[in-house]
């Protein structure tokens, strides 16, 4: 009969009941536990386990640079940065809507990781996300284009629920660039929430779409419609030490 349970959970793929059934027997004999208490706590294990894995699976597909929390972030570099308000937005109301949310500010003031910690927790709540550079994203793009697989390569943009576009702007987008990057935007509108830090305030922003006033406007009105905008302001934390000395 042992056999028996051991192959059916295996094929019914159970593995915290498989493991775990034998010594929650004996606890429940021991501790007079009712039938349906010990299938509880089976079940209870087995959906925990199950709920650990697709999370875990969630971090691994989200490619997160590195892991970030907002408990390690350090409100006290930056000049200017309103608190609250980035503390309602780790409740991923934006995410469900979907909506927006740009971050604004020179580099080394914690843009990024803040991003990476809104990915992270949307991951950890069950939203499917996907981090990249903006560079990459349209790397990646210009290269499915050229091998003849644009609409696949495309739907790894579009699909996720979250999608952070990170660095928009510390490297200049030529035409192609900026048309592959605007379907990508084009597509997840009022589809799926996005999060994008950027080094350039937005009336800079068609130096980064090459001075293509009508794309980065296109662009913008798709954006900024359903959006919530940070704005961070100081030096950066990297020089940190040096600016100390």
């Amino acid at each position: 009969m042992s056999d028996d349970l051991e192959s059916n959970l295996k094929y019914l793929k159970l593995p915290f009941m498989r493991e775990h059934h034998h010594r929650l027997a004996q606890q429940a004999a021991a501790d007079s536990w009712s039938h349906q208490d010990y299938l509880q706590r089976l079940a209870d294990g087995e959906a925990a386990l199950r709920k650990d894995r697709s999370t875990q699976r969630r971090i691994r597909l989200a490619c997160l640079p590195v892991i970030k929390t907002l408990d390690q972030f350090d409100w006290s570099w930056p000049k200017k940065i309103n608190r609250l308000q980035i503390q309602q937005l780790f409740r991923l109301q934006f995410v469900k809507e979907p909506a927006n949310i740009i971050l604004l500010g020179t580099v080394g003031l914690g843009k990024t990781h803040l991003a990476s910690a809104l990915a992270y927790t949307a991951c950890l709540k069950g939203y499917t996300t996907l981090f990249a550079t903006a560079v990459d994203v349209i790397n990646s793009l210009a290269a499915a284009q050229t091998a003849g697989r644009m609409k696949q390569e495309l739907k790894k943009y579009t699909r996720p629920a979250l999608l952070v576009l990170d660095e928009l702007g510390f490297l200049p987008i030529d035409k192609a660039g900026a048309d592959l990057l605007f379907q990508v935007i084009s597509q997840r509108y009022e589809r799926g929430a996005m999060v994008i830090t950027s080094n350039k305030a937005f009336k800079d922003w068609p130096e980064i779409f090459n001075n293509d006033s009508t794309l980065t406007s296109a662009i913008l009105d798709r954006l900024l419609h359903h959006a919530e905008t940070v704005v961070i302001q100081g030096k950066s934390y990297r020089m940190k030490e040096k600016i100390e000395i």
